[in-house]
């Protein structure tokens, strides 16, 4: 995101819904270990108001309603196309070329929500080799018993060749709205609620062809957050540092403006190209042959790239850089919410970091020196005061990413849901989103410190 104040993602969606139609529907490793530390990762977490389910097992995958698809085993269970269920058109809202695709269909089993929600993101890892891709969808039940239809969630491939990546705009029910990767209801001071869903994947291929997409996890969380302007202070129980690799956005500015105006507005794919590469995930020199040579490291140019939702116009979309880090050998990724700076001291304590969304105004976060509505960044641990060791790509060097900021400022800004603009008026706080990458076979002590947050 930007270092200036810039207008919400959902400020901006909410103009772009009110005129936009939905376009071209298709048929319906190991890494580095944490130290031991004051806070034991065994310890149970709180109870929160988010849901996470995910989809991960060979028996999982066998389980719901399979058309053309098949199971796979092995260290990593997932679906393919077997025997495609049929041939699709499809036209790129971004390129308007219509071109042929044979599809193969799993939907999941219904999954009552242990939270009702007012909102559900969906995470999803897959490799799509080219000439492939997949969508996934998203239906429910609210709790006045009525249904929803079938939200699209995201069109995604790993590369940019045969699609273009892309959310979908001008969804609603008029009880419910995507908002580019969020299902959110319109109005929850009514106490309407999704109580449940199933989800559906598409995979896609040039017909004839023998590859398929594969896909290892799927899943959604929903939650329901209360609106809070403060939330309760947690307790400092970490002293820790995590040796995690620096990248500055701002380096990049100018760089590629086709992808969101240029590294100035990339603090989502840098951030995850810094925990990518904690994890030892590295590009190859001819997966970086595009990158203008002249340009130091070119992995983030890369990332932004493979991160871009050509209907959002940025690099921000919360899956797709979940689905990116997935593409990385033994690396997986979701988006989920936390409640505390404790969950995030768990996951420090287990040697996972953790790249987190928030919104403030200059005034708010000491040492920051700029306000924004959005903005990732990665906590790679706290001092020994409590207080927030991030690397904030929004830095003018690699050199100056790391930064201390003040505990009782930081978790304000991340976790709460409505916050003041630099006009005085009331908008929304990301309530404690946060992407984690981790790897494929966790440790038993990064395992346990996942399930503590609800990730599994």
């Amino acid at each position: 995101m930007s270092r200036a104040e810039q207008p919400s993602r959902r400020t901006v969606l909410a103009a772009a819904v009110a005129a936009a139609a939905t376009a071209g529907a298709v048929v319906t490793g190991t890494g580095p270990a944490g130290a031991a530390t004051v806070l034991d990762a065994d310890e149970p977490g709180p109870d929160r108001p988010v849901d996470n389910r995910a989809w991960t097992t060979y028996r999982d995958w066998r389980s719901g309603v399979a058309e053309g698809v098949v199971a796979v085993p092995g260290v990593r269970p997932g679906v393919v196309i077997g025997v495609p269920a049929g041939t699709t058109e499809y036209t790129d809202p971004h390129t308007g070329t219509t071109a042929a695709w044979e599809y193969a269909t799993w939907t999941s089993p219904v999954h009552l929500l242990r939270v009702p929600a007012t909102e559900a993101i969906a995470s999803w890892n897959a490799r799509t080799p080219d000439g492939t891709w997949i969508q996934i969808e998203l239906s429910g039940t609210y709790s006045d018993g009525t249904d929803t239809p079938w939200y699209v969630m995201g069109r995604w491939a790993a590369g940019d060749q045969d699609i273009k990546r892309t959310s979908v705009d001008g969804q609603s029910d008029g009880k419910s709205s995507i908002w580019t990767d969020t299902f959110a209801v319109d109005d929850a001071a009514t106490g309407l609620r999704l109580v449940s869903y199933r989800l559906r994947l598409t995979l896609l291929r040039r017909p004839g062809s023998q590859l398929t997409p594969t896909v290892w996890r799927l899943g959604a969380m929903g939650s329901d957050i209360p609106d809070r302007f403060t939330v309760p202070a947690a307790t400092p129980r970490v002293a820790e540092e995590l040796i995690v690799p620096r990248y500055s956005q701002e380096v990049h500015a100018g760089q590629y403006p086709e992808y969101d105006n240029g590294g100035e507005a990339w603090c989502s794919p840098t951030s995850s190209q810094m925990i990518i590469e904690y994890w030892g995930g590295r590009l190859t020199p001819e997966q970086l042959s595009w990158v203008d040579p002249s340009y130091a490291d070119p992995q983030v140019d890369h990332a932004a790239r493979h991160t871009y939702d050509h209907q959002y116009r940025g690099c921000g979309n919360w899956p797709f850089n979940a689905a990116y880090a997935a593409t990385f050998r033994g690396l997986q990724g979701v988006v989920t919410r936390l409640g505390s700076l404790t969950d995030l001291e768990r996951l420090i304590a287990a040697g996972i970091p953790a790249i987190t969304s928030q919104s403030f105004l200059k005034t708010e976060l000491t040492g920051a020196g700029y306000g924004t509505s959005g903005h990732l960044m990665t906590v790679i641990g706290f001092t020994a005061e409590g207080d927030v060791i991030a690397n904030d790509p929004a830095s003018p060097s690699n050199e100056a990413v790391r930064r201390v900021y003040l505990r009782r400022e930081w978790e304000n800004i991340w976790l709460r849901t409505k916050r003041y603009n630099a006009g005085g008026a009331v908008v929304s706080g990301t309530g404690g989103v946060c992407y984690l990458f981790f790897p494929v076979r966790p440790t038993p002590r990064q395992r346990r410190a996942l399930a503590a947050v609800g990730v599994r």
